[in-house]
C-alpha cells in the first residue's frame, strides 16, 4: 500500500534534548482538543531486540485502537534509539523488526490517527531512516536549525523579560557549556535570573564570571582576561579561581593552548595569507590558508590546539578580537613564561596564585607588539 507523505510525523536529530522540546510542543498541537484517552506517548527508548519488539508491538496496538468515543487519536513515540548506529540498531533481528514498523506506518490511516515519532541519535545512512524522511511530515532538528537554534532557544528562554544579549555572547556561552543543549538552557536562566535589571545585558564578562567551562572547552576567565591585556581583570580573576579551590595546571594548560592557537595564526597573518576584518578573522582568508597549509598538520579533524585548521572561525576570531594582535616575540616569551611558571608550581605548590599573578604580570607588562 503507497503511502501519503503526510501520514505520519517524524522529528530527528542528534541531541535528544532538542529534539523532544520540539517534538512536544508538535504532539500538544496534534492532542489539542482530545480527551486524555484519546492521546498516548509511548517510550522508544530500548536496550535489546527484545525491547525493541516490545515497543513495535505497543505501537501497533496503539494505532489499531480508536479514541475511547470513537474520536481521532494522537500517539507519540518518543525517545527512539534503536535507529542509531548502535549494537542494538545493527542488529539483524532489529532490521526484521523494522520492515514490521513499515508496515504498520504504511497502514496509519491520517483522518484516524495523528502519530508523532521522535528520535535520536539517527544513522541517517540506514535504508529505514531515509524511507521514513521521505514518507512523513519530516523535521531534522540540528544545532544551527532545524527550528531550534541557539539564538531561538535563548530568545524562547527570555520571552517576556527586557534582558537581550550582547553580540557573541551566545556563541561564548555554547563554547563554555560545550554545545550541550541541556546545559544552554540552565546556564541561560541563570544568567537571566542574575541580570534581573529592566533592560538588562548579558555581555561576555558576565558569562566568564558566572558560567562554568564544560566537557572539553577551553574557557578559563583568567585566560579570557589575559588576553583581553587586562592586568586588573587578571588579579581579579585569579583570586576567584584559587579560592574556588581551583589549581594552576589546568590554568596554565589553557594558557598554552590559546597561545599556540594564536602563534599559528601570527605566523599566517605575518605570511600575508590571513587577514584580519572586522575584530575577527576574514572567513575566505582563512579557507585559503587551510587549503594552502592545512597538508601540513595532517588530515585530522579532531580539534588540536596545535592545529590552527581545526578550530572554528568564529572561535578564532574571538581569540584574536578587537585590540592588535601581539607580535610573535611576545607570544613566543608568553610560551616560556607559562613553562618557567609550572615548573615554579611543582617547585612551590602552596604559592600557585602569586605565582601565576607575578607572571601574568610580567607578560602584560612587556606590552605585545614585538
Amino acid at each position: 500500500m503507497a503511502t501519503d507523505s503526510r501520514q505520519f510525523t517524524y522529528i530527528c536529530g542528534p541531541d535528544d534534548f532538542l529534539v523532544n522540546r520540539i517534538a512536544r510542543v508538535r504532539f500538544a498541537g496534534m492532542a489539542e482538543g482530545l480527551d486524555e484517552f484519546s492521546s498516548e506517548v509511548i517510550s522508544g527508548f530500548t536496550n535489546n531486540i527484545g525491547e525493541v519488539e516490545a515497543t513495535i508491538n505497543r505501537l501497533r496496538d496503539a494505532v489499531q485502537t480508536l479514541g475511547l468515543f470513537g474520536d481521532r487519536k494522537a500517539v507519540w513515540l518518543k525517545d527512539v534509539n534503536f535507529l542509531a548506529d548502535s549494537v542494538t540498531g545493527r542488529a539483524e533481528g532489529t532490521l526484521k523488526l523494522l520492515d514490521e514498523l513499515k508496515a504498520i506506518l504504511e497502514g496509519i490511516v491520517a483522518d484516524e490517527v495523528a502519530l508523532l515519532i521522535s528520535a535520536s541519535p539517527v544513522d541517517r545512512r540506514r535504508v529505514f531512516p531515509k524511507w521514513m524522511e521521505k514518507n512523513s511530515d519530516f523535521q531534522l532538528v540540528t544545532d544551527s536549525g532545524g527550528g531550534m537554534g541557539w539564538e531561538d532557544l535563548a530568545a524562547e528562554e527570555s520571552a517576556g523579560m527586557d534582558i537581550r544579549f550582547a553580540p557573541g555572547a551566545i556563541e561564548l556561552l555554547v563554547a563554555k557549556i560545550n554545545g550541550n543543549a541541556r546545559l544552554f538552557v540552565e546556564e541561560v536562566r541563570k544568567l537571566i535570573t542574575y541580570c534581573d535589571e529592566v533592560g538588562g545585558v548579558i555581555d561576555a564578562r558576565m558569562i566568564d564570571e558566572l558560567v562554568p567551562s564544560f566537557g572539553e572547552g577551553d574557557f578559563f576567565e583568567a585566560t579570557e582576561a589575559f588576553f583581553a591585556r587586562d592586568p586588573e581583570w587578571c588579579v581579579q580573576a585569579l583570586r576567584r579561581h584559587f579560592f574556588a579551590g581551583n589549581d594552576a595546571r589546568p590554568l596554565l594548560s589553557s594558557l598554552q593552548n590559546r597561545n599556540r592557537l594564536l602563534i599559528q595564526l601570527g605566523s599566517l597573518k605575518d605570511s600575508g595569507f590571513l587577514r584580519l576584518a572586522g575584530g575577527g578573522i576574514d572567513k575566505k582568508s582563512f579557507e585559503r590558508s587551510a587549503a594552502r597549509y592545512g597538508g601540513v598538520f595532517g588530515s585530522s579533524k579532531e580539534k588540536n590546539p596545535m592545529n590552527v585548521f581545526t578550530q572554528n572561525p568564529w572561535y578564532m576570531g574571538k581569540l584574536v578580537g578587537k585590540a592588535e594582535l601581539p607580535g610573535l616575540r611576545s607570544l613566543i616569551n608568553h610560551q616560556l613564561e607559562f613553562r618557567r611558571a609550572f615548573a615554579e608550581t611543582i617547585e612551590r605548590p602552596n604559592d600557585q596564585e602569586d605565582i601565576l599573578r607575578a607572571m601574568m604580570l610580567r607578560c602584560l607588562s612587556t606590552g605585545g607588539k614585538q
